[in-house]
């Protein structure tokens, strides 16, 4: 058995079957896949909350190409890459358009997969190809942008199907018209005419204060996706909670703040065993030193259900998390 607790920043003490570092594409082709494969980058959106039966693939590829056009730049990222020195590296060589995304954790391969986003921007905006690995097939190809399915914390990659596919690289295009994208709330106090630099800088100001570090306090980021529902459904919320934060999504469709449920629903201090919701971010969950996979469950599920009973309001956890043989079903 292998040993999984610092492979998941969650920091559960679990273990795997197998694990295999993949550190060169030449190692693709002697890869046996079986149904309980489990691709892995830096662990920051996986939680293991069981002994996992099968064997985990650790995404290690390494590697940054930049070329330049007339009005973009477009740089080729390996997937292992880590994505917030990733960010750093682009806007402090003037190459602007990530800074938003900031100190978010976890490797390049996994943003496409979650569609990572953060304060007005969607990584999607920026994708131009991602290049594939098909484990079953051995053989690599691409998908374009449109073919990666990209929706809210969501994309072709995350359907079951698909599971057999390793993300080798990932194509990013840069346009070199570029305006801050100050939006989100808070990015309001920033002047229009902030630098890319300033605008990054800024977001991990406002991230550290807002988020645990998971090297202090093993967290997985943001557990639960924001709920997404209709403008009708909103209006009869509103009635009732005139303070609760909206954003739109579409003409029909808005976005509600999951931490903002959690937090007025009096579910910041819940904590069951070494499991708790965060002091300061309700929608992160903690563990403070010897939590359990079923202290997780527990807590998990109690949340869903009391936001359902007191909001009517679907939670959905943004966090994938894994029991001993595949993804944990929550409804």
């Amino acid at each position: 058995m292998f040993a999984l607790q610092k492979r998941h920043t969650f920091a559960l003490p679990t273990s795997a079957k197998e694990l295999i570092e993949i550190t060169d594409t030449e190692q693709l082709g002697e890869l046996r896949y079986t149904a309980d494969t489990w691709i892995l980058g830096e662990g920051s959106n996986t939680i293991f909350a069981a002994d996992y039966s099968g064997q985990v693939l650790v995404n290690q590829l390494r590697g940054i190409v930049i070329e330049e056009s007339d009005s973009a730049w477009l740089v080729r990222v390996a997937a292992g890459e880590n994505w917030h020195d990733l960010v750093v590296k682009l806007v402090h060589e003037g190459m602007p358009g990530f800074e938003n995304l900031a100190l978010i954790p976890g490797s390049v391969g996994a943003a496409p997969v979650q569609n990572i986003g953060a304060y007005g921007v969607e990584i999607a905006t920026f994708i131009d190809s991602v290049n594939i690995y098909d484990l079953k097939q051995h053989q690599q190809f691409s998908l374009s942008n449109a073919e990666c399915e990209f929706g809210y914390r969501n994309s072709i990659f995350k359907r079951s199907e698909y599971a057999h596919w390793l993300i080798i690289a990932v194509q990013f295009r840069l346009p070199k018209e570029w305006l801050a994208n100050l939006s989100y709330p808070d990015l309001a106090v920033l002047p229009k005419q902030a630098s890319a630099r300033d605008v990054m800088e800024h977001v991990i100001q406002v991230r550290n204060a807002k988020l645990p570090n998971p090297s202090e306090l093993a967290n997985a980021g943001s557990f639960f996706k924001n709920p997404i529902v209709s403008k009708e459904q909103y209006a009869a919320l509103a009635e009732q909670h005139q303070d609760l934060p909206v954003y739109p999504v579409s003409e029909s469709h808005v976005k509600l703040a999951a931490g903002w449920l959690i937090d007025k629903a009096g579910l910041k201090a819940l904590r069951i065993g070494d499991i708790g919701v965060h002091s300061r971010q309700a929608l992160v969950l903690v563990n403070h030193g010897r939590g359990t996979g079923e202290q997780l469950r527990a807590l998990a599920s109690e949340i869903i259900r009391e936001i359902k009973r007191i909001y009517g309001v679907d939670l959905e956890p943004e966090v994938r998390v894994l029991g001993s043989s595949g993804l944990i079903a929550w409804q």
